[in-house]
């Protein structure tokens, strides 16, 4: 596992060898900003959805309950940098561990750019697993998180931003879960050749 500062580039001689080898490329956006774009409704839906999940623990979102006379106040400090460091590490984190023998792994680096972080392995990894992969994040963070603090009343609206910080950024997950799904094979390999995805039937 290696630690990087950008996603790997493109490399043209490990794509010939991949479809060589009869790998196939992922219809899928060029690069990370028109997936962003393209997410976007997916931002939306997941924002939602973790709305309507937090409503079965209180009434009115606390995030709103600052908003008096029509104005809303916004302050952040040194402990909302903080945590919101600790959510994009978390995040990514989920993604990392979810790959299999990732800590000898010489293909997979994890890193943060300016438009966040990125989990990258050029590791076969199989289809079910890599759907684990994409998800853990929304899941662990925007789902499970949610219900075990509204179960113990722990809900605050410091948590609830947070929780909904991390809904919003897995929308591009949710973008690549459903290209998977709809364009690799049921027991189907997946690999990366920098920002370009590859599949390939058993």
């Amino acid at each position: 596992m290696k630690i990087k500062t950008k996603i790997p580039d493109f490399n043209l001689e490990r794509h010939y060898e991949l479809v060589k080898n009869n790998w196939i490329p992922l219809n899928e956006p060029r690069n990370v900003y028109s997936a962003i774009a393209l997410s976007f409704p997916l931002m939306i839906l997941n924002a939602l959805i973790t709305l309507g999940l937090l409503s079965i623990f209180t009434p009115l979102p606390l995030m709103l309950s600052d908003i008096n006379s029509g104005s809303i106040s916004i302050s952040i400090d040194f402990r909302h940098l903080m945590a919101l460091i600790i959510l994009l590490l978390l995040h990514e984190a989920l993604h990392l561990i979810s790959i299999p023998g990732f800590w000898k792994s010489e293909t997979t680096s994890f890193g943060i750019t300016p438009v966040g972080g990125f989990i990258y392995s050029e590791e076969s990894i199989p289809k079910w697993r890599h759907i684990c992969i994409t998800l853990a994040p929304f899941l662990v963070i925007s789902i499970i998180i949610p219900m075990l603090l509204g179960f113990f009343n722990l809900l605050t609206q410091f948590f609830i931003v947070l929780i909904l910080l991390n809904s919003m950024a897995s929308s591009v997950d949710i973008l690549n879960l459903i290209l998977v799904a709809t364009q690799v094979p049921k027991g189907s390999q997946i690999t990366s050749n920098g920002p370009k995805t590859y599949w390939k039937s058993r």
